[in-house]
Parts: C-alpha cells; structure tokens; sequence
C-alpha cells in the first residue's frame, strides 16, 4: 500500500504542479474544470447514483454547468458559498439527525454542485486576480498559500491530535478528528501566517488581518472535510472511487480544499488584497 501511494504521489505531483503553476489562466481554468468534472463524477456516487452512465452523465452535465457559469460574477459565487458552508455547519452538527431531510440522492446530487462549483470559481478568482499583500505581487501566490494553509492545518491536526487527542469533534461523522487536532491545526495556521507576513514584509494590521483569514480559512477546511465524511458514512463507502491508487480518490484528496479556496478568495478580496485583472 505505501509503494502504491508513493508512485501514484510521485506521478501526480508533477501534474498537478504543472496544471497549475505553469499554465495560462484559460488552461488553468481548463485543468481545473477538469480535475473539478472528475470529482463531479465521484460525487455522483456519493449522491447515490450506483451505474457509471448515471455518474458519467452527472460529470458531463457538470462540465456544461461550469461552461455556462463562466462569467458569472465570483463574488456573488463565493458569498453563495459562505452561506452553504454555514448551512454544512448545520447538517453536520446534527448528522446523524436531520438526514431524511437531505438524503435522498437527487439532493445529494445538487449538494454537489455547491461544494464544487464555488471551488473552481474561487481558483479562477485567485488565478486570474494580482495579490498585493506587504511587497509580495503575483497571482500564484494565493493560490500556494491556500493549499500550505490546507496542509499545514492537516499535519498540525495529526500531530496534536496523536498527542492529546481524547475528546472527540464529530464522533458520529468523523470518530477520528479531535478537537486536539484542531486546535493544533489552527496554531499551525498561525505559525504559517505570520512567518509568510515576515517573508512579505507586511505591515501589523496586514499580519493581523492574515492571521484572522488563515484562521477561518483552517476552521472551514475541517467542514468540507467532515461534509465528505458524512456524505460518504451515510452512503457506506469508504473513499469517493478509487482513482488514485493507495490514496482513494480525487473528493478524499481536496475535501478540505473544497471549502477552503472560496472562503480564502473571498476573505482576501474583501480585505482589499486581489485586484481582479480585466
């Protein structure tokens, strides 16, 4: 299992870096809208939908939607997608209560698409948007910085959560989380912020401000993680497919991510840090 999780790591780093760090922003929206229809296309399982030409169709349709919401502003997806993320909240705390509400598959179905389609509108905002924050300016630079806050929130979790980790955050979602490893994943994101303030030579209010979007971001990457655990607990499957050999699939690797880059995007725009290109 760990040869196979290092070979698939070491085949998709290169890809996943390329797609993303070397493209323009209209290939960059394409590998995006990509890597997004194949998670559609997990997705689709997870809502229930057993035959691949249902959850072929559902990635297709996906496609189509992202098409035709190309030019839809992203502010309005991103607010859109704080107040999903709120409602996630919700369902959540109340799992295993509540799911009659929403579990049937057609609901599941359109849960999807809020969860993903503010996701890749989010990564188009960032890319397509010039980040001025202390002396740092380029586009890719928030991007990078969301998925370190992502990883370092997960590593810092694990550690503090081996360590201290007795009572338990979502025992009925996710026995495995503990409010150790969130507030070790936090401190993390802490550490992370004000180390990349002092690199950006950014001001005191600038760092603050910094500290607080990375906070939320790394509390709300913990929701999109625990949304996927339940959608998943709920279906009775372990990982969303298996596509990526020794790692499940591609929803179990971007979980976190899913809630994380629209409310980053969000957060920094608002703080005056983006400044949309034409």
């Amino acid at each position: 299992m760990l040869k196979t999780r290092i070979i698939t790591a070491l085949i998709l780093a290169p890809i996943a870096i390329g797609g993303i760090f070397f493209l323009p922003p209209l290939g960059f929206a394409l590998f995006t809208g990509a890597v997004i229809t194949l998670g559609a296309w997990e997705w689709a399982n997870m809502s229930g939908i057993e035959g691949q030409p249902g959850r072929v169709a559902y990635a297709l349709a996906f496609a189509a939607l992202l098409y035709g919401l190309r030019h839809l502003p992203a502010m309005e997806v991103l607010w859109l997608s704080v107040f999903w993320w709120l409602v996630c909240f919700a369902l959540v705390c109340r799992y295993p209560a509540g799911a009659d509400r929403w579990g049937s598959s057609w609901l599941r179905a359109v849960m999807g698409v809020f969860v993903l389609v503010p996701a890749w509108t989010g990564l188009n905002h960032l890319r397509t948007a010039e980040l001025q924050f202390g002396e740092a300016s380029n586009s890719l630079l928030a991007i990078l910085y969301v998925l370190f806050v992502v990883w370092v929130a997960d590593i810092g979790a694990y550690f503090a959560g081996r360590a201290f980790g007795k009572a338990k955050l979502a025992p009925r979602v996710s026995p495995g989380k503990s409010w150790a490893g969130v507030w070790g994943g936090l401190a993390a994101v802490v550490v992370l912020a004000v180390v990349t303030s002092l690199l950006a030579s950014a001001n005191v209010s600038q760092t603050l401000l910094l500290v607080l979007a990375s906070v939320v971001t790394g509390l709300v990457s913990v929701l999109g993680d625990l949304l996927e655990s339940m959608m998943k607990r709920f279906r009775g499957i372990k990982d969303s497919s298996q596509l990526l050999p020794g790692h499940g699939g591609i929803m179990d690797r971007v979980d976190s991510l899913t809630a994380a880059i629209p409310v980053f995007a969000l957060l920094i725009t608002l703080m005056g840090w983006l400044v949309v290109t034409p």
